[in-house]
């Protein structure tokens, strides 16, 4: 688990009700700008009251926020403001906002560790099954359209309810050894439920979600995190839909021979069905 400021090492061990997940996912999220803020302010940040500020600060241990606070401050290393609001209409702030997630993302993959054994648990899994429910919908077909073109059989999980639970049960009986899920705010319990199904299934779990404290992360032999925008009236998922060509990119890494094989008889079938113009 990356966690460059720190603060992900507080929730360690700690059962959080979703209510303190949320104001967690704020102070990871927005660690530097935390370690100064009131708790109303905090409050105000995560879409919770204040009391469960307090109530989430003393479920960590502490006396109150203001205590928590101190250890922000600690782990951020410097007692400096944080900068103020930028300027530009809300849709520039929005766009510079996914601009700064895509450079943690990028930060978070010096270190290789986790996304090369991603690659390697789903370069392994014939069929390999794909979850995206919901707003993760789409940028799990996205994956899955890329990832059939150097993997034999890519199955994508779209759908809920008793289905979701068939086509599961169906993809380990096919030989599927792995599960890539996407799971992003508002976090379907329907995906959470299929990653416990799964790995009760004996199948290994990684998942692209938007945060180390995401509900999802509790479920996942791997946990690979991207910010999700917020600015908007609906989130941006940038950083996700890069992290998941990422992904793609280490599943390649992992079995170099078979994906090149298969990417080159893709690309003559299509030279020979005329399917793209350039």
């Amino acid at each position: 688990m990356n966690d460059p400021d720190g603060v992900v090492g507080l929730f360690q061990g700690v059962r959080l009700t979703p209510t303190q997940r949320r104001i967690a996912h704020s102070l990871v999220q927005h660690a530097s700008a935390a370690a100064f803020l009131s708790a109303a302010e905090v409050a105000e940040l995560a879409r919770v009251s204040q009391p469960s500020v307090t109530r989430f600060a003393m479920a960590l241990g502490y006396d109150g926020f203001p205590a928590l606070r101190r250890r922000l401050r600690e782990l951020a290393g410097n007692g400096t403001p944080v900068t103020p609001p930028e300027s530009g209409n809300e849709a520039q702030r929005a766009v510079r906002g996914e601009m700064r997630h895509l450079d943690r993302l990028a930060d978070q993959l010096a270190d290789h560790t986790a996304l090369s054994a991603a690659g390697a648990l789903l370069a392994a899994s014939r069929p390999l099954p794909v979850l995206g429910l919901r707003a993760a919908a789409p940028l799990a077909a996205y994956f899955a359209y890329f990832a059939a073109k150097v993997l034999p059989d890519v199955r994508v999980l779209d759908s809920g309810g008793s289905l979701l639970a068939d086509r599961l049960e169906q993809a380990r009986s096919a030989g599927a050894t792995a599960l890539l899920a996407v799971v992003l705010p508002r976090y379907p319990r329907e995906s959470l439920d299929a990653l416990r199904d799964a790995r009760d299934a004996g199948l290994s779990t990684v998942v692209i979600t938007d945060s180390p404290v995401s509900p999802a992360a509790e479920h996942a032999d791997v946990a690979l995190t991207a910010a999700v925008g917020t600015q908007l009236v609906f989130d941006l998922h940038t950083a996700p839909m890069a992290l998941s060509m990422v992904v793609l990119q280490a599943i390649c890494d992992a079995a170099p021979d078979g994906a090149q094989r298969r990417l080159e008889e893709f690309e003559q079938s299509v030279t020979r069905r005329q399917i793209f113009t350039s």
